[in-house]
């Protein structure tokens, strides 16, 4: 076997892991599961270390196993958290699991018949028919409630952080713990994966496993780092909130323009993390870009890796396509070819006014559009120069003072991009 723990060190994916984890590794190949908890009804970034933890581990010959928590969903993972989540109702679970189930499912072939073929499970499954009195006693009295109060997870709790924790979030881990014992048990599965903050709740798990198995049995941990930005901050959230994988919550222009935007130091890191070139291509990226950062290569290759991972190639080249529409030489057509969505976010923040689209039907001198229609330009006056000066465009494309504004010109029937210059846009939207 190809040493995977070897892989994640110098991509920078290894935080820790229990002694034989590697061993095992080497030896043969091991089932080993990531939990995936359905506060959503999608995953964001921040799931994207756990998502490319599995394939590499799928790649290297082993067998990932990723496991949907429809039961410890229903309380909440305390950890890393000061306050107690918000129980979710059934009907938003059901939802938010399906919706995890199909994300995963973009990145993992749950349907291949390879032996070691990715395998998805639900931990309802196995917990909803399991009764309060049977869990306390075949599971509950195998940890000491000294050994659940020894996990950081607990006991800042405890200790004053926030209002304390409930009986419900002090159950999780035990919860969590049975989940690996039952996929050991079933699947023969040997190792648990998750962020660095999720090593109490694994190591709960390992020590269920030995508790439970019988003498020979055997589990292993290994966890990832938390991943930041440079500065320290989280990393994972851009201004707008969340950078989600699904393109109707966060669309694939802005999930591309996340990536192309990361600092130089970030980009160094990410391009380990979230990519799977190898180290003699990152180590030569790397290399070109310190030698001219201003072209940002890093940045590009991280952003067009990543999104060819999360969305398509074709979605890629529309996401190209819509950022230089900004900053590159598009036309009229790259300009129709947006979708309204697309459209807003590539021009989110350009100033904007509306025209009744009736009054295109018989057309709208320029001059009048530029000042009185949309207040583009102060005065006639000033239109009449700007356009004398050749400086003005429509949907990127150079008019005179003769051009007359109709129907014909709307991009997606609807709006018309007014551009000053080369840094001076104006969207207008008919209604």
């Amino acid at each position: 076997m190809k040493n995977l723990v070897e892989e994640l060190k110098w991509r920078g994916l290894y935080h820790d892991s229990m002694p034989g984890t590697e061993e095992q590794l080497l030896k043969e190949v091991t089932s080993a599961y990531i939990g995936f908890d359905p506060t959503a009804d999608s995953l964001h970034i921040g799931s994207m270390v756990q998502i490319i933890l599995l394939v590499h581990l799928k790649n290297f010959g082993h067998q990932p196993v990723a496991l949907v928590g429809g039961a410890t969903g229903m309380i909440g993972d305390p950890s890393g958290k000061s306050d107690e989540r918000n129980l979710l109702n059934e009907e938003t679970l059901a939802k938010n699991v399906a919706g995890i189930k199909s994300v995963l499912s973009r990145f993992l072939d749950f349907n291949s018949n390879e032996p070691n073929g990715p395998i998805m499970v639900n931990n309802y499954d196995w917990m909803k028919e399991f009764s309060f009195i049977d869990f306390a006693r075949e599971v509950g009295k195998r940890i000491t409630v000294n050994y659940m109060m020894a996990k950081d997870s607990v006991k800042k709790r405890i200790n004053g952080e926030g209002e304390g924790m409930s009986f419900t979030e002090f159950t999780y881990q035990l919860i969590q713990g049975y989940d690996f014992y039952h996929l050991y048990k079933n699947n023969n599965c040997l190792l648990q994966m998750g962020g660095s903050d999720q090593w109490g709740n694994i190591t709960t798990g390992t020590e269920l496993v030995r508790r439970m198995g019988g003498e020979n049995a055997k589990a292993f941990a290994l966890t990832t780092p938390l991943i930041t930005k440079a500065d320290g901050s989280k990393f994972g959230k851009s201004e707008g909130g969340n950078v989600w994988l699904d393109a109707d919550k966060t669309s694939v222009y802005k999930f591309y323009q996340f990536w192309v935007n990361a600092t130089d130091a970030d980009a160094e890191k990410y391009i380990k993390i979230f990519t799977f070139l190898d180290k003699e291509t990152i180590d030569a990226l790397i290399a070109e870009h310190q030698a001219a950062p201003h072209l940002r290569v890093l940045q590009k290759k991280l952003a067009e890796e990543i999104t060819i991972f999360v969305h398509s190639k074709e979605e890629l080249e529309k996401a190209i396509q819509a950022s230089n529409i900004l900053f590159g030489n598009s036309t009229a057509e790259d300009l129709k070819k947006l979708d309204e969505k697309t459209f807003l976010e590539v021009f989110d923040g350009v100033p904007q006014a509306e025209i009744a689209k009736a009054d295109l039907e018989n057309g709208l001198d320029i001059i009048t559009v530029l000042n009185e229609k949309t207040g583009f330009f102060k005065s006639n006056g000033e239109a009449r120069r700007a356009l004398t000066a050749n400086s003005i465009s429509v949907n990127r494309e150079k008019i005179k003072e003769d051009f007359v504004l109709t129907a014909n010109d709307l991009i997606n029937n609807q709006f018309v991009l007014l551009q000053s210059g080369k840094k001076n846009y104006f969207v207008i939207r008919t209604v």
